[in-house]
């Protein structure tokens, strides 16, 4: 396994400092992340480090999206990390009555998703603070994550 201790990981020949910032909202933006829901998608992605080589250190949830903070080899595309997330976590969720009633159709997630690498548009720092604060306090305004003017 990576050692993922530091922010370098050395696997075989390879050495990788990639970490990426995703976002994945609910289908609908139905705000179905309870208490069961975030147990649900925790106990899931516990098991990426040791199966996929894929650390996910840092997550984030708010009523109806989640924010996580990864690291992966670049042997994974960005795109293939996102459809194994989604896919793995949306079958287990799928199956808790309260989502089903929710979400009829039978996705969890919707198409789209955003990802960033945490690099110069803000430090690593500043953006774990962000997710960490995801969903404390509804009514407090949104930390921004970026000057862009």
């Amino acid at each position: 396994m990576p050692n993922i201790d530091t922010d370098l990981w050395r696997w075989y020949h390879n050495v990788s400092e990639c970490h990426y910032h995703i976002q994945l909202t609910i289908k609908y933006r139905r705000s179905v992340l309870e208490k069961d829901v975030i147990e649900c998608i925790k106990e899931t992605l516990s098991g990426f480090k040791e199966r996929f080589a894929i650390h996910i250190y840092k997550l984030g949830f708010d009523e109806n999206h989640v924010h996580i903070i990864c690291q992966f080899l670049p042997k994974y595309s960005a795109g293939q990390v996102i459809g194994m997330i989604k896919k793995l976590t949306a079958r287990p969720c799928l199956k808790i009555p309260s989502v089903k009633q929710e979400l009829w159709g039978g996705e969890f997630w919707t198409d789209g998703y955003y990802i960033g690498t945490i690099s110069n548009r803000g430090t690593k720092d500043t953006i774990l603070k962000y997710v960490e604060k995801q969903g404390k306090n509804p009514k407090d305004i949104q930390l921004k994550l970026f000057d862009l003017e």
